[in-house]
């Protein structure tokens, strides 16, 4: 199995094989977390004006996402895990636009398939793609606002490429690290009503869903669906 290491669009454009679209801070512990309360489906959108003209065909579906990390006019929710966890998800289609991750996983279009990435699924991510076992997988770093590499981003491609490859990984320190990261500071600083620190918390566990969440082609686009994975740690 070759693992290749890619970073922003332009990589996501590039990816083959099974490409995993990483993005911590926050964007895909959303959708997971989402998906965790019941959600029915996740559309991923990479421009503002689809996420709006959605939400006004769809007043029932959750309109979640942000720009430059803040909560826009109009949304229901911000790329939050805190907030999701307070929103009535069960059976409602989340419709997902965000700076980074989304952007990723909607250019990802020449790969086989396409995972969403984050920490709190790493190990289900990695049995997953053991048991498919394709002969390129393509970790896709999405970074600060798909332009910058970020540390978060970084680790869980590390965490990924480490486990795939039956390598071992230290993960006691991972909170540790993370809680000194540039991506994470927002998360400490009061005035940034739109980033709690509980943010930080929910974004840094690890393995605590056993489902990955593949983009699957529909008849209005792309969706997420849940996939259960039993997951060996």
């Amino acid at each position: 199995m070759d693992v290749r290491v890619v970073d922003f669009v332009s990589g996501a454009r590039s990816a083959t094989g099974i490409a995993v679209v990483i993005d911590v801070f926050r964007a895909f512990t959303v959708a997971a977390h989402a998906m965790a309360r019941g959600a029915r489906a996740i559309v991923p959108v990479a421009e503002l004006e689809t996420a709006r003209a959605l939400k006004r065909q769809q007043p029932d579906w959750l309109l979640v996402g942000e720009r430059h990390a803040r909560r826009l006019p109009g949304f229901d929710c911000g790329n939050s895990p805190t907030e999701i966890q307070s929103q009535s998800v069960a059976d409602r289609v989340v419709i997902h636009t965000t700076h980074a991750g989304t952007q990723g996983l909607v250019n990802a279009t020449s790969a086989q398939e396409v995972l969403t990435g984050a920490l709190v699924n790493a190990a289900a991510i990695v049995s997953y793609i053991r048991a498919k076992n394709p002969d390129r997988v393509t970790l896709v770093r999405m970074g600060h606002e798909a332009r910058e590499r970020c540390e978060e981003d970084d680790l869980c491609a590390e965490l990924l490429a480490a486990r795939l490859a039956d390598r071992p990984f230290e993960t006691s320190h991972i909170r540790e690290r993370l809680s000194c990261a540039a991506g994470a500071q927002k998360f400490f600083d009061p005035s940034c009503d739109w980033a709690p620190e509980g943010d930080f918390d929910l974004c840094t566990q690890l393995d605590v869903f056993d489902f990955v969440l593949r983009l699957e082609h529909v008849a209005s686009g792309v969706s997420l669906r849940r996939i259960d994975v039993p997951a060996t740690r």
